[in-house]
């Protein structure tokens, strides 16, 4: 069992004090987005062995587990994180599979670097992801119903959004969805720009339901992201529920702390909210217009105490432990590779204790006990 020291990235999102006061540190001042725990090649954890990343590397199937490495191969297939959104992150979308692999073939044959920013696929891999609130959480996910989203949007007396409106009065929804996401995406950019600042100015003097969506604008004043926000579904997390994104599904986390956990990959479709290259036609190929209710996830308990986020996902599994004073151990020894990490209290993971925000990484097949008053979070994978 390996204690790990992790890297945590300061995207300009980020919270300056949602992660320093989980670890009982000093904040810089600075923004702290995330807390990476995996063998991500941008950040791997740090070991007393090496990076998580070169300790795996070295007996793939030691640190892994032969289950693992035979359906996922040599890596780790999942990266962990801690997430403390300050500000509006991108509004994005994910590909399936099938979709990252055709994508990132077509890319390498047509030479695009994988540092181009206008690059598409850095990888041929998914992205699918859950996002566990430990604070309440603000996000985006899914897209609303039509007949939903056209009433929020009138609502705003802005003239130059009834066309926007009427199309999606159509059928069937989905074409509506897509026809006018495709408007918005390719309007005239001085034209939405002055929709937006109309929208927003509306938001704010209107507040209740267009509050998120004034507090977006505030940080990307005349994007059109702000517009295609307002089609998607808002959700409001309390601690200890989660989410799931899956392919297609246009999300962004608004504001909150929580655990993250995703397969390893950094491919990324954007909508809006963003300086960074949207590519149009490919985010209109991934993009799945099924609106819809997000779907969000309480923990299912099982006998022995561990509590599942259930999901249809092969390369990651997440749980989590809420141990009470005077507790039993748990034995976690598992077949497969686990990070466990700690949210709150003191626990006990096998010879290290661990304060809130402290993680370690266990081989597989190497015992594993935990013990204490606290919360830990389990993330390993299906095989």
């Amino acid at each position: 069992m390996d204690r790990l020291d992790n890297t945590i990235r300061p995207y300009a999102w980020g919270s300056p004090t949602a992660i320093p006061h989980l670890l009982g540190t000093e904040p810089t001042g600075e923004p702290q987005a995330e807390m990476w725990m995996g063998a991500h090649p941008g950040a791997p954890s740090r070991t007393e062995r090496g990076t998580l990343a070169a300790v795996i590397d070295a007996d793939p199937q030691r640190e892994l587990g032969e289950r693992t490495v035979a359906r996922f191969g040599p890596r780790l297939p999942f990266l962990l994180k801690l997430l403390a959104a300050g500000a509006p992150l991108s509004l994005q979308v994910h590909p399936d599979l099938a979709q990252a692999r055709k994508g990132y073939e077509d890319e390498e044959r047509r030479g695009i670097p994988v540092d181009a920013p206008h690059r598409n696929y850095k990888d041929a891999n998914h992205k699918p992801e859950l996002i566990c609130a430990l604070t309440e959480f603000d996000g985006l996910c899914g897209f609303r119903q039509p007949l939903r989203a056209a009433a929020l949007l009138d609502g705003l007396g802005v003239d130059s959004l009834k066309p926007y409106v009427d199309l999606l009065h159509a059928h069937p929804e989905e074409a509506a969805l897509r026809e006018v996401l495709t408007a918005v995406l390719t309007a005239d950019p001085e034209d939405m720009t002055h929709t937006v600042t109309a929208a927003a100015a509306a938001c704010d003097r209107l507040g209740g339901d267009y509050t998120p969506y004034a507090g977006i604008a505030h940080h990307y004043p005349g994007d059109p992201g702000v517009i295609a926000a307002m089609l998607l579904n808002h959700v409001r997390l309390q601690p200890g529920e989660a989410l799931f994104l899956g392919a297609g599904i246009p999300h962004a986390y608004l504001s909150g702390l929580g655990v993250e956990i995703m397969a390893n990959s950094d491919n990324v479709l954007r909508c809006g909210l963003t300086p960074k290259h949207v590519d149009v036609p490919e985010l209109l190929r991934v993009v799945r217009f099924e609106p819809g209710d997000p779907g969000i996830l309480r923990p299912e308990a099982s006998p022995d105490g561990e509590e599942v986020y259930e999901t249809p996902i092969d390369e990651f599994r997440l749980s989590r432990y809420v141990l009470p004073e005077g507790g039993t151990v748990h034995d976690l020894t598992s077949r497969t590779p686990q990070i466990l990490l700690c949210t709150a209290g003191t626990v006990q993971a096998g010879e290290h204790e661990l304060a809130p925000g402290r993680s370690v990484f266990v081989p597989a097949g190497d015992k594993a006990e935990l013990s204490g008053t606290g919360t830990v979070f389990r993330a390993t994978v299906m095989v």
